[in-house]
């Protein structure tokens, strides 16, 4: 009577029990892993933003300090000439010349109202003297290319157009490092 009351399980289903039991802890593994390796990206960005903080607030300082000396001693104190241009195209291309079109495409500005950043060096500034007309250009501060790119950012992400919404997206180098690289002149987007 023992041997009757055993149920016979298929070898199949044992093995199948066994894999997904596998598979399950695996599973949980990796989400675990997964959570620790979040939380340890979160607490790195939140000290790089913090220490970022803390840059830009020395340099603050440092220049009001530079301005009093200057005002101080008689002088002017002139801001270092910036290194990041933030051109718009503001017009479209009726009755435009080929060669401004084709420098506009160079400039990645093909539809009216769009933006792009740019390093300020001479062939630069050659090509927006000559596309004046059909676009406006200035000298971003901080705050505006945070605003920016938090608001309107675009990068590449396997070839594709992806909005950069979330650190997770560029988890490689977070957004606040790239606004940070910005301003350096370093760029990375």
């Amino acid at each position: 009577m023992g041997e009757e009351a055993k149920a016979l399980v298929p070898e199949s289903l044992l093995k199948k029990n066994k894999r997904n039991e596998e598979w399950e802890l695996a599973k949980k593994q990796e989400l675990e892993a997964a959570k620790k390796k979040k939380v340890e990206n979160r607490k790195l960005i939140f000290n790089r933003a913090k220490q970022y903080a803390k840059e830009y607030e020395a340099q603050e300082k440092e220049l009001i300090q530079l301005k009093r000396e200057a005002k101080l001693k008689g002088g002017f104190y002139v801001d270092p000439e910036a290194k990041l241009l933030f051109i718009v195209r503001i017009r479209g291309i009726n009755a435009m010349h080929p060669r401004t079109r084709k420098i506009l495409q160079l400039l990645r500005l093909r539809q009216i109202f769009n933006g792009v950043f740019l390093k300020v060096n001479k062939a630069t500034m050659n090509m927006l003297h000559l596309v004046e007309p059909y676009v406006t250009y200035g000298y971003p501060n901080l705050k505006s290319v945070r605003e920016l790119i938090y608001k309107r950012g675009f990068g590449k992400l396997n070839k594709q157009r992806v909005a950069l919404t979330d650190n997770a997206i560029v988890e490689q180098v977070c957004i606040v490092f790239c606004i940070h690289n910005f301003k350096l002149d370093s760029f990375c987007i």
